[in-house]
């Protein structure tokens, strides 16, 4: 067993044992069976935490991979904001929305969001640029839920301002059961893109050399990740910066690895991710309960640069050798094992 297994087992089970016993009034791990308060609040709360953990953790990767920019998540390409905007919408406008709809509405918002990103990133070259475009789409469909929540009387904005934070309060099994036909619909897309964002990880022209058709495979990871993102905004409000951080540790834990290898580990690292985050969320300022997306934001955005400052070891071991530089030969004349360009009898 890896030492990573044992790291993420025992994560998990303390995860499991802190989420179930602490809080008011505080269970003991025998009586977690026989207690109201654990089975029908508790236990879905931590279920639902690790679901949509490791659907936001799964989507960070895909995306990712996709456009080849480790600075790639849902919150800066249109598709969380668009998911909340078709949710937080009817809301403030007072019409009546069934609760199996809603995730229909989140995936219809999430893939105006992705489809507006695609769209003005369409004259732009390279995966870079969908980036950029997609912060600036992200960037409109904000400005659009400030203007509901102008609209929106002071109960209405209570309840907007604590979804869009993104919460675990007060879920039950029937949101459980909810998510989990669009996790079912999800693994095998992912399966099935997991190999392709293997080969896009090596750069458009090799990947079309390879003949993979790469705007196809690139929209239709975004699709992907859609599904994965949509339902979970629907339910738990997004919750930031899980997809950012969950690929990153995948990367750092498992740095020989490529895309399949990568994709179970970033899923189990967002699981756990929101399912520590909700531990402060419910008790660190008890008996109020502060949104479990600002926990992963506070603590996630700074893990995240770290993580960033330094490539794993494998990718800094693919660095080209730099051998001495000959004496009188400038650095930029110079070739990899140190000899001087002009004695190659190559063109420069």
């Amino acid at each position: 067993m890896s030492g990573r297994t044992v790291l993420a087992a025992g994560a998990l089970t303390a995860a499991v044992c802190g989420g179930l016993a602490l809080g008011t009034p505080p269970v003991p791990p025998a009586e977690f069976a026989d207690a109201f308060v654990v089975t029908e609040l508790r236990l879905p709360r931590l279920v639902l935490a690790l679901i949509a953990g490791a659907c936001l953790g799964a989507a960070g990767l895909v995306l990712q991979e996709a456009l080849r920019n480790p600075l790639a998540v849902p919150e800066l390409l249109g598709v969380s904001s668009g998911a909340a905007l078709a949710v937080a919408g009817p809301l403030v406008l007072a019409v009546s929305v069934p609760l199996a709809v809603q995730p229909f509405l989140a995936i219809g918002g999430a893939a105006a969001g992705g489809a507006l990103t695609l769209l003005a990133a369409g004259a732009a070259r390279g995966p870079s640029a969908v980036l950029l475009c997609g912060a600036a789409v992200a960037a409109g469909l904000q400005s659009a839920l400030l203007v509901l929540m102008v609209l929106a009387d002071q109960l209405d904005l209570q309840l907007i301002h604590r979804y869009l934070l993104g919460s675990l309060s007060a879920r039950t099994w029937d949101d459980v059961t909810e998510l989990t036909p669009w996790l079912v619909a999800a693994v095998p897309a992912l399966v099935l893109c997991a190999p392709v964002l293997s080969v896009l990880r090596l750069g458009d022209d090799d990947a079309r050399a390879l003949g993979v058709r790469v705007n196809r495979a690139r929209t239709a990871a975004l699709a992907v990740a859609v599904v994965l993102i949509a339902p979970v905004v629907a339910v738990c409000g997004p919750v930031a910066w899980v997809g950012f951080l969950a690929p990153h540790l995948a990367r750092r834990l498992a740095p020989g690895k490529d895309a399949v290898g990568w994709l179970p580990w970033s899923a189990v690292w967002g699981a756990l991710i929101v399912a520590w985050a909700d531990l402060p969320a419910r008790l660190a300022l008890a008996p109020v309960e502060t949104p479990v997306g600002a926990w992963t934001a506070l603590l996630g955005v700074p893990a995240g640069v770290l993580l960033l400052k330094r490539p794993p070891a494998a990718d800094r071991s693919k660095a080209p050798p730099t051998g001495p530089r000959a004496p009188g030969v400038p650095a930029g004349r110079q070739g990899p094992d140190g000899i001087p360009r002009s004695r190659r009898g190559g063109a420069e």
